[in-house]
């Protein structure tokens, strides 16, 4: 049996998101703008509630198709927060409309919403090197600087912890611990290579 991060357990729901996509380095605006979505919807729940609701985000969303979320009025709040299959409140409905209004106007001033974010971590994954998961930060210098930046362009729900958990997420950071498959998958030193 393969090791694993902790955090995933043996849900094949949360194992197969640890083992296919979370760490993996994303250049797609679109999945770029899905995932800090999603993370802003996940303040105060579990990731795993917000997995849950994934499709049905992307339907009540327009696959997060980032111009047509960006249009969206005042009727379209109404049609969201009526929507049992996604977090109904209003701050991150009305959060995620203003962001992808945010993403536009970066989109316009820096070419894509990828040029604009992955300098944050000079344009690499960092590769971390944690033993366990209680090393992990719940932010970083970078994810402040990130924060502050999308905060200062009118984003919300980017707060510095949201900003780290995005990070990992999307793989800017390489977070699997080194007893885990993954982490050297993703570019990280083997643990024989850690130790020495």
């Amino acid at each position: 049996m393969k090791a694993r991060c902790a955090w995933c357990g043996s849900d094949p729901f949360y194992v197969s998101y640890h083992d296919e996509e979370w760490g993996v380095p994303v250049h797609d605006d679109r999945h770029l703008f899905e995932m800090l979505i999603l993370e802003g919807a996940q303040a105060g729940l579990s990731w795993r509630t917000v997995l849950n609701k994934r499709p049905a985000y992307r339907e009540a969303f327009s696959q997060f198709d980032i111009e047509a979320v960006a249009a969206y009025e005042l009727d379209d709040v109404k049609r969201l927060l009526a929507n049992e299959g996604i977090v109904r409140n209003r701050l991150k409905v009305e959060s995620a409309i203003k962001n992808a209004r945010g993403v536009l106007a970066i989109q316009q001033e820096f070419g894509s919403l990828d040029a604009y974010l992955w300098p944050f971590v000079d344009g690499q994954p960092r590769q971390n090197r944690w033993h366990s998961m209680t090393q992990l930060p719940a932010q970083t210098e970078q994810s402040v600087a990130m924060s502050r930046a999308l905060r200062k362009r009118g984003f919300n729900f980017v707060g510095p912890t949201i900003c780290y958990a995005f990070m990992q997420a999307v793989g800017m950071v390489n977070d699997h611990t080194i007893d885990c498959y993954r982490h050297q998958e993703l570019g990280g030193e083997s643990q024989s290579e850690v130790r020495t």
